[in-house]
């Protein structure tokens, strides 16, 4: 799916194709990648996301995602790209990285730049990048500078949460404000606490044209429960 400006989906099938379908649980088994798997083929998703040490996974025509430097991105660049370059020769074609959020609140958008860079240059296109920014710990400018960053680096887009940081996931308020700055040029990956059909449709109403959901089917199940009345999702996968 290219990163373009989000068209409201229609039905559940057209739902179905924007999701990473997400297992990324510490104590995931390959038992349960297998069945991650299995379930994505049955619910039509776009791809499955899993753990690097989860590669090779054969998931048929299903694309495979993967994560780098998870969840705290306080790794060393060069420890990045490495891995995210074994991960694609491992067979994943999309790789959501996440940034050092430190320097983002330091206002260091050079050093959050430059470690994108570093990402970007070691799995080049066709692999999709994507750059978890953990918009909940982040005020709006650091949110609008790092999708900056982001876009400067050449990243294809921008994502909200890991999940797992306490601050929280993804809102409707941050995906229009991601949406607005990246303006189509990037997608942009609402993920973190979508638990519900009607949160997700407000996140692409929003703009998110990816959705990170570990609870697929039931959102696709409650495509038809009222919206939330706050604009934010629960956080946490």
């Amino acid at each position: 799916m290219s990163p373009t400006q989000p068209t409201i989906p229609a039905d559940r099938h057209a739902v179905a194709r924007m999701v990473d379908h997400t297992l990324l649980k510490p104590e995931a088994t390959r038992a349960d990648v297998d069945a991650l798997v299995a379930e994505a083929q049955r619910l039509g998703v776009y791809s499955i996301c899993v753990s690097p040490s989860m590669l090779p996974v054969d998931a048929g025509d299903v694309l495979v995602a993967t994560v780098c430097g998870f969840p705290s991105g306080k790794h060393h660049s060069a420890v990045k790209a490495t891995e995210a370059a074994r991960s694609v020769a491992d067979g994943a074609h999309e790789v959501d990285m996440v940034i050092d959020l430190g320097a983002a609140k330091e206002g260091r958008f050079d050093a959050v730049q430059a470690d994108i860079a570093a990402v970007r240059a070691a799995v080049p296109a066709p692999t999709v990048l994507k750059v978890i920014i953990e918009s909940a710990a982040l005020s709006d400018d650091e949110i609008v500078g790092c999708c900056r960053a982001a876009e400067a680096a050449g990243a294809d887009f921008v994502k909200t949460s890991t999940g797992f940081h306490p601050a929280g996931g993804a809102s409707v308020h941050a995906v229009a404000l991601m949406a607005a700055t990246v303006g189509g040029r990037l997608g942009v990956k609402a993920s973190g606490g979508i638990r519900t059909g009607a949160a997700a449709r407000e996140l692409v109403v929003a703009g998110a044209t990816r959705l990170g959901l570990s609870g697929t089917a039931a959102v696709l199940d409650g495509l038809d429960e009222p919206a939330p009345t706050d604009g934010t999702a629960p956080s946490g996968y």
